[in-house]
C-alpha cells in the first residue's frame, strides 16, 4: 500500500508494507516529467530497482520513513535515473605531472583533429570510396600519403593500435617461421603484454640472442638459416640498460639481414614523427631514420608522441607492407572512421612542423614554459588553500613532470605545482587523510587526479591549461571537506 499520514510518523521506520508499488510510483506527480522524457522502459525498471533495494533496508529495520514520502521517492527516482544515464568515460583534469598518461586516455587531440571528427560523424563520408573513380575504395588510402610524405616510406597501412600493429607484421611475414630478436629487447609493457607472447599468438617461433645487456652482429649472423623468415629490433622506450651494454644498430643489423634475404623489422612504440631535441626534449629514434637505416617495416604508436588517436601505424617498403596489407588478420585490426579522421588531421598538422608545438596539444603541454606554470600555481594557491582549509596547507612547490607512463617514462620536465599537506594530523593518519583528500577531488564533477608522494598530495599544473573549470570547483571542494 502507498504511504500514509497515518502510517509514517516523521523519525520513525517504514514497514516494506508502506513502500508503494510499481504502479503507483509510476502514477506520483513528479514521475510523470521522468516519463515524458526518458519513456517507461528505463524508468520503470529504475523504479523496481529502486522498490527493491528499499524494501530490503525495510524488512532489516534499517528504513526512515521519511524515504518512503512521495517527493522522496520521486527524487530517489529521478536520481537513479540520472545516474543509469550518466556516462562511465568521462573528462577528467590531469594533474598527476605525466604528460602522456596511459590511464588517462594519453594523447589530447588537436582542434583539427575534433573538427574532422564532427564532420565525419554527422554526414556519410568516403571512407571506401573513391571519389575520382566512383569505385570502391581502400580506407588505407586516406592516410597513407601523408605517411610515406612524412616518413619517407614506399607504402603504409594503418590498424587500430600498435600492440596489432606488431602482432601483423609477425603473423603476414614469419608465420610458422622463425623471427630472430635481441634477448635483452624482449619488453613488456602495460597490461602484461609481453614480445615473446605476441611472438606466439601471431604463430611465429622465437629466436633469442644475445644477452641482456649485450648482443653482437655475429649472435645475429649466427642466428640466421634457412627458417628463419623475420629479424627484430624492439626500441625499448619504457625502461633502460645502463652500464656494460652493447646493441646492434638497425643500419648494421639491416646489412646483416638482408644478406641472407630477411627482412627487418623495427617496432618503436611510441614513435615520434619529429626530433623532439629541437624543443629541448629527449630525442626518440625517428621511423623516418629507421627506414633510411634499412628497415623494412617500422611499426609506431598513433596515440603516444605522435599526439593523435589510437592506432598502430605500419611503414615501410612495398613488398613487405603488401604482405601486411592483404594478411586476413588485418581486416579484424582495421581502424575504424572515427579515429581514422582524427590520424589524417593529426598527420597533416605534420605538413607544417613550425606551428606544430602550437597546434598539437601533446607537444604543447610537453613544451610548456616552467615560468608559466609557476606563475599558475602561484596565482591558484590562496584559492585551493581557502578551498581546503584548515585541514590541509597549500605550498608552491617545484616538480618534476613525467612525459609517459609508457612513452620516455625516465625523463623528467622541469614543472610546478601545489603540494597539500594534513595540518594537525599526526604521522600515522597522514596517508588517511590524504586519501579522503584524492578521493573527493575525484569526485568532483569534473574529477581532479593528483598524486601522493612524500606525504602530500601534489599537483602538477603542467597540463592544466584553462584553471577555469578547476577553480569552479573549489566551492564544491569546501563543501565536501567541511
Amino acid at each position: 500500500m502507498a504511504p500514509t499520514d497515518e502510517s509514517v510518523v516523521h523519525g520513525s521506520k517504514a514497514r516494506p508494507q508502506d513502500l508503494p508499488s510499481v504502479d503507483k510510483l509510476l502514477r506520483l506527480g513528479g514521475v510523470a516529467a521522468l516519463l515524458a522524457e526518458h519513456g517507461h522502459s528505463l524508468v520503470a525498471a529504475e523504479a523496481r530497482c529502486l522498490l527493491d533495494a528499499l524494501r530490503t533496508r525495510a524488512l532489516a529495520g534499517a528504513l526512515d520513513a521519511a524515504s518512503v514520502q512521495p517527493d522522496a521517492l520521486g527524487a530517489a527516482l529521478a536520481e537513479r535515473v540520472q545516474a543509469r544515464l550518466a556516462p562511465r568515460i568521462r573528462a577528467v583534469i590531469n594533474l598527476t605531472g605525466t604528460v602522456i598518461h596511459t590511464n588517462l586516455g594519453r594523447a589530447i587531440l588537436a582542434d583539427a583533429a575534433l573538427a574532422r571528427l564532427l564532420a565525419v560523424m554527422t554526414a556519410p563520408n568516403n571512407l571506401e570510396y573513391d571519389l575520382a573513380t566512383g569505385a570502391r575504395g581502400d580506407r588505407d588510402t586516406l592516410v597513407e600519403e601523408l605517411l610515406c610524405s612524412i616518413t619517407g616510406a614506399e607504402a603504409a597501412t594503418v590498424v587500430n593500435n600498435n600492440a596489432a600493429a606488431v602482432l601483423l607484421t609477425i603473423a603476414a611475414l614469419a608465420r610458422e617461421r622463425e623471427v630472430i630478436v635481441s634477448r635483452g629487447e624482449l619488453v613488456e609493457i602495460g597490461g602484461a603484454f609481453r614480445m615473446p607472447d605476441v611472438m606466439a599468438s601471431a604463430g611465429a617461433r622465437m629466436v633469442e640472442v644475445g644477452t641482456t645487456n649485450r648482443t653482437h652482429p655475429q649472435d645475429y649472423e649466427r642466428a640466421i638459416n634457412e627458417h628463419t623468415a623475420l629479424v627484430m629490433k624492439v626500441h625499448t622506450s619504457n625502461y633502460a640498460v645502463q652500464g656494460f651494454t652493447a646493441a646492434v644498430d638497425e643500419a648494421t643489423l639491416a646489412g646483416i639481414a638482408h644478406a641472407r634475404g630477411v627482412p627487418l623489422a623495427t617496432d618503436l612504440g611510441s614513435g615520434s614523427l619529429v626530433d623532439l631535441a629541437r624543443w629541448g626534449l629527449p630525442r626518440e629514434p625517428l621511423p623516418q631514420e629507421m627506414l633510411a637505416a634499412g628497415c623494412d617495416v617500422v611499426t609506431f604508436s598513433g596515440d603516444k608522441l605522435l599526439g593523435g588517436p589510437q592506432a598502430g601505424l605500419i611503414v615501410g617498403s612495398k613488398a613487405a607492407v603488401g604482405r601486411i596489407r592483404k594478411f586476413p588478420m588485418k581486416r579484424a585490426l582495421r581502424m575504424s572512421k572515427l579515429p581514422l579522421a582524427a590520424l589524417e588531421a593529426t598527420l597533416a598538422l605534420y605538413l607544417r612542423p613550425e606551428r606544430l608545438a602550437q597546434d598539437l596539444p601533446t607537444l604543447r603541454l610537453l613544451t610548456r614554459p616552467t615560468e608559466a606554470i609557476a606563475a599558475l600555481a602561484n596565482a591558484l594557491a590562496p584559492q585551493v588553500a581557502a578551498a581546503v582549509a584548515p585541514r590541509f596547507a597549500v605550498e608552491v612547490v617545484a616538480l618534476q613532470s613525467q612525459i609517459g607512463s609508457g612513452s620516455l617514462p625516465v625523463d623528467r620536465l622541469p614543472s610546478a605545482g601545489l603540494a597539500l599537506q594534513p595540518v594537525g594530523t599526526a604521522k600515522k593518519g597522514t596517508g588517511t587523510a590524504l586519501d579522503a583528500l584524492a578521493t573527493a577531488l575525484r569526485s568532483l564533477p569534473l574529477p581532479v587526479i593528483g598524486r601522493i608522494a612524500d606525504d602530500r598530495l601534489l599537483l602538477d599544473l603542467r597540463c592544466l591549461e584553462d584553471s577555469a573549470p578547476f577553480v569552479d570547483q573549489l566551492a564544491m571542494l569546501r563543501e565536501r571537506l567541511a
